[in-house]
């Protein structure tokens, strides 16, 4: 039985089309997928992600276990500054790429949707000699993204506070319209944005509030795939699992090795001395018609090197853009796709492939 939001009926109304997504009935687009990507990059679109996970993680030890079990490192968080992170097994191999909120007596952990069991699972096996009280509080929060250039002229005056003063990866517990919630300058589209955490009945009526203004349309998962993919950010499942590790996943910079200790650190030690055997990396096709999908192959010289894991239209660039993972001793010569039987010439590029997001000079959010 799939799992439903609390905006599930206001999907329906807006005329949604939806889909099974990570457990749960998603609304895919609203109208076409590359006209909410447009709408995104130029004004504000307002996403429902009340599908992620919520753990909470208290007690006297907090900091020393979630520092234990992830990567980089929550002891650099002033209270409400956010974190992205990842949650690594003993080989190294990522279990969940999340987002770490240090508030003043806790860690929030938000993590993937199709994963909250399994982390959940995970961090409460590690908890016990810690003596940190654990929980899913998944099913009793909701979660809206107001993502694009105008959000904080849309969102200001509902909030009591000057949101200007609000930095990226910065949260704050406040209100919008009077009614409470966790706020952070956060999101999964390379603009200007902010995500808003409260109970399902609040986010119901705040979501119908927004989208009362001309600026704000819905925005269906479809466009916030193609919207993270532009900005080069990795999406667990496709480009990120537990078989990859960050520094084959080019998340090096979230992986802070002079911490005393952190689970996965002893492989990825190993792995430095001995240099990764694969990378991930970005590649642009040479029109619209080539669109490269995930499982595809890439080639160098007539040689099989790597394999799309994320692949898409670009609706600002105009052409295919894809990502994926390629042995790089192995590639002296141009990369080629093969799409269709035929292999085609791909232009391997740096993240993030759209130059001109709100927040691209920033290192990436994950995942969703």
């Amino acid at each position: 039985m799939l799992k439903r939001t609390p905006l599930y009926d206001l999907h329906l109304q807006l005329g949604a089309k939806m889909v099974p997504f990570a457990g749960f009935k998603m609304p895919i687009q609203y109208t076409s997928i590359v006209e909410e990507h447009r709408w995104v990059r130029q004004h504000a679109g307002l996403f429902d992600v009340s599908h992620m996970g919520e753990i909470r993680i208290e007690g006297d030890a907090a900091l020393e276990f979630v520092s234990y079990i992830t990567c980089n490192d929550p002891s650099r968080l002033r209270p409400y500054q956010v974190q992205y992170s990842a949650l690594l097994n003993e080989h190294g191999g990522i279990v969940d790429d999340l987002l770490v909120y240090r508030l003043p007596n806790a860690f929030l952990l938000v993590v993937n949707a199709a994963n909250i069991d399994k982390d959940f699972g995970w961090i409460q096996r590690h908890a016990p000699r810690f003596g940190v009280t654990v929980q899913n509080l998944s099913d009793e929060v909701g979660e809206i993204a107001l993502q694009g250039p105008k959000s904080e002229q849309v969102l200001q005056p509902w909030v009591p506070v000057d949101l200007g003063g609000l930095s990226y990866y910065e949260a704050m517990e406040t209100s919008v319209a009077g009614l409470p919630v966790l706020l952070s300058r956060t999101g999964y589209t390379g603009e200007d944005g902010f995500e808003i955490y409260a109970s399902p009945p609040i986010i119901k009526k705040i979501a119908s509030l927004l989208l009362e203004n001309p600026w704000v349309r819905p925005i269906g998962l479809g466009a916030r795939d193609t919207l993270r993919l532009e900005m080069g950010y990795p999406l667990y499942g496709n480009d990120l699992n537990e078989d990859i590790t960050p520094l084959e996943a080019g998340l090096r910079w979230i992986v802070k090795m002079e911490k005393p200790d952190f689970i996965g650190k002893l492989a990825l030690m190993e792995l430095k001395k001995t240099g990764v055997q694969r990378k991930r990396i970005g590649f642009k096709t040479p029109n619209r018609r080539v669109i490269p999908r995930k499982g595809m192959a890439l080639f160098s010289n007539g040689q099989e090197v790597g394999f799309v894991t994320s692949g898409n239209y670009s609706p600002m660039l105009n052409t295919g853009i894809g990502m994926g993972y390629i042995q790089p001793h192995e590639v002296k010569h141009p990369l080629t796709l093969e799409f269709r039987g035929k292999l085609i010439p791909v232009e391997q590029v740096s993240f993030p492939f759209y130059p001109s997001g709100t927040v691209r000079s920033k290192k990436p959010k994950s995942s969703h």
